[in-house]
């Protein structure tokens, strides 16, 4: 644990990402739980030079273990979670056509693609597409202009959701439904839309009443949320980025979630390594915590039994050796590791074998996106899980 803990205090001043919290525990004990680097510590970002524009050294903010993170694709698991919940409630059916619910997503060659489908990233869907900038007004933004911030689009009409989802009713599966494998921010999008669809209610509001409610995690929401409680991220403009948007804080990072407005089913969600870990909690015993459920026995399994239901599982490349060690993926009688990660750098990984759990949240695109590195995330997963084997009796 102390190597985890080091290892982690190394990866600001290498370079990995401005600051960071990781959070380590067993059973209901948390065994670690360590902030170190800086929230925010560049004013913006220089291609010129490929370095930051640092604030002056009284200005860095340090991160703490209560500092929100913008969790990126993290938000994936909640909105698989709510959609289990959806199933358990017999609003949704896993091996129905996403269509019947949403009959706008069933054109061009998406009315056979299942809400199965969509969990598991087998749509034949590509990764992404544009979905437009969404205006930005001057409070809970990013900057704008990074020179004058003064926001371009400020005033400006909102579209309609109809407009904004356009892009994915007019969309093309690239591969054969069913199929391959093919991980893709549209899945989830479209999943949102079905559980909208189908409750009644945005799914802000799901994630809020039957998930974040429930179990006590009052850190975890949609934002915008206060500036001085998050990570700073990107100074945010192109060409390395989709949108000109400034230095962001506060504010989601992911360019889609933005443009739809902010709740998405694939990125928008902040929240706290300690609110994460009573997520994991839950996960870990099938669904409840104290005196909460949100899940049944089975939908909880069935999230993480491979090859998972919005979770990856048994993934060395985060994982490390929680997944098992090489050779062993995927051989054992029972499974090992599920989670996923975030773009912002942010990653969960919970592991029913030992009973153990990991939260690492990072700014590693502060103050500008790099090139992914997950041997940190590896690197910390080990550490826990050679933790685990040296406390085994």
């Amino acid at each position: 644990m102390a190597a985890l803990r080091d290892g982690v205090d190394e990866l600001p001043a290498r370079g990995w990402c401005a600051g960071a919290v990781v959070l380590a525990g067993r059973g209901r004990w948390i065994a670690l739980e360590h902030a170190t680097g800086w929230a925010v510590r560049c004013s913006a970002y220089d291609p010129e030079s490929d370095t930051g524009v640092e604030l002056p050294r009284e200005q860095w903010e340090a991160v703490t273990p209560e500092t929100l993170f913008d969790l990126a694709s993290l938000t994936k698991l909640f909105t698989a979670v709510a959609a289990m919940q959806q199933y358990e409630a017999g609003a949704v059916e896993l091996d129905r056509e996403a269509a019947a619910y949403v009959p706008e997503f069933g054109a061009h060659g998406k009315a056979r693609i299942t809400v199965r489908q969509l969990l598991t990233h087998t749509s034949g869907l590509r990764p992404e597409l544009p979905f437009g900038e969404r205006p930005h007004g001057p409070a809970g933004t990013g900057t704008g202009d990074p020179a004058t911030g003064d926001p371009a689009t400020a005033g400006a009409a909102a579209p309609s959701p109809d407009d904004l989802l356009a892009p994915l009713w007019e969309e093309e599966p690239v591969l054969a439904p069913g199929g391959t494998y093919r991980y893709s921010d549209l899945n989830l999008i479209a999943l949102q839309q079905v559980l909208e669809r189908v409750t009644g209610k945005g799914l802000d509001s799901l994630v809020r009443e039957c998930i974040t409610g429930p179990l006590g995690m009052r850190s975890t929401f949609y934002g915008p949320v206060p500036a001085a409680s998050a990570a700073a991220t990107e100074d945010q403009r192109r060409p390395w980025a989709k949108a000109d948007r400034g230095m962001l804080r506060g504010v989601v990072h992911d360019e889609n979630a933005s443009a739809l407005g902010g709740v998405a089913g694939h990125a928008g969600l902040f929240s706290s390594a300690a609110d994460l870990a009573v997520l994991c909690r839950a996960l870990l015993s099938d669904g409840a915590y104290g005196q909460a459920r949100i899940l049944t026995p089975a939908s909880g399994q069935a999230l993480r039994t491979p090859p998972g239901l919005g979770f990856a599982v048994d993934q060395p490349w985060f994982m490390g050796e929680l997944a098992g060690p090489a050779g062993e993926a995927g051989t054992r009688d029972r499974w090992r590791a599920a989670g996923h990660t975030g773009f912002t750098g942010t990653s969960l990984v919970i592991d029913p074998v030992t009973d153990t759990f990991l939260v690492l949240l990072a700014n590693t695109v502060h103050p500008v996106r790099r090139p992914p590195d997950n041997l940190p995330r590896a690197a910390a997963a080990t550490w826990l899980a050679r933790a685990a084997r040296a406390a085994a009796p």
